[in-house]
């Protein structure tokens, strides 16, 4: 891992306006892992993805390294990169002659991206698609949202219980084992998720319970995959096949 710091961050909300959550994970380059989240009453999902962006990097403005922040709110980045200067040189007024909504947020949002200038990337990940650090950003949001305790981890990236690949990293290289892999054929479209813990290998159709079987778990390990090609890849390079 570089010398960089990864914040992944979401927001989510129960009738925009209704009662929402945000959460946050960050990863700091001495491979270490800490996870945040908060709620609110009324509000809507823009203030929440704005809010998960703000509390990660309030948490991260006194380290020096530059930060990658994924989010998965295009209105997000795309306010952050392309709307604020015309916004603040028409007085907070929108092409339209609107006021901005949400004005309080970004200018937060303003105030630390010019605190770290060109050492702050912003990168868009796609929501729901089976990444694990965004499904875990979305687990958390949605717990505050209901109220609900998120059980929130702090602490060696070794324990968090997901993969720390950043979207769009390569799958597993090497070549694919000859033998057939004795469990059966995923059937879903989308994939499933492969998880290994204490020795036993375990599938799951969706996210959320293969989270809840690793989630916190020492050397768990765990993968989507799309194929039985793909997991024989995976069973093989965790010696499970």
């Amino acid at each position: 891992m570089d010398k960089t710091i990864f914040i992944y961050c979401d927001g989510a909300c129960s009738g925009n306006p209704g009662p929402g959550g945000w959460g946050a994970v960050i990863i700091f380059p001495e491979n270490r892992v800490s996870e945040s989240g908060g709620g609110a009453r009324p509000t809507t999902n823009n203030r929440m993805e704005m809010l998960g962006a703000i509390a990660a990097l309030s948490a991260v403005q006194d380290r020096p390294e530059p930060v990658r922040l994924y989010t998965d709110s295009s209105l997000l980045i795309n306010g952050v990169t392309k709307w604020l200067g015309g916004w603040k040189r028409n007085g907070w007024l929108t092409a339209a002659g609107k006021p901005v909504v949400n004005r309080d947020l970004w200018e937060r949002l303003d105030a630390l991206a010019q605190a770290r200038k060109r050492r702050l990337a912003w990168r868009h990940v796609k929501g729901h698609a089976g990444h694990e650090i965004n499904e875990r950003c979305d687990a958390i949001a949605v717990a505050f949202a209901k109220g609900a305790k998120a059980g929130l981890y702090e602490g060696p990236a070794v324990g968090c219980g997901y993969s720390l690949l950043e979207p769009g990293s390569g799958q597993l290289a090497g070549p694919e084992p000859r033998s057939a892999s004795h469990f059966p054929k995923p059937k879903a479209k989308g994939g499933f998720y492969l998880s290994l813990v204490d020795g036993r290998v375990e599938r799951d159709a969706a996210w959320p319970q293969c989270q809840a079987r690793v989630h916190g778990v020492s050397g768990a390990r765990f993968k989507k995959v799309v194929s039985a090609e793909e997991e024989r890849a995976v069973l093989k390079a965790w010696e499970a096949d």
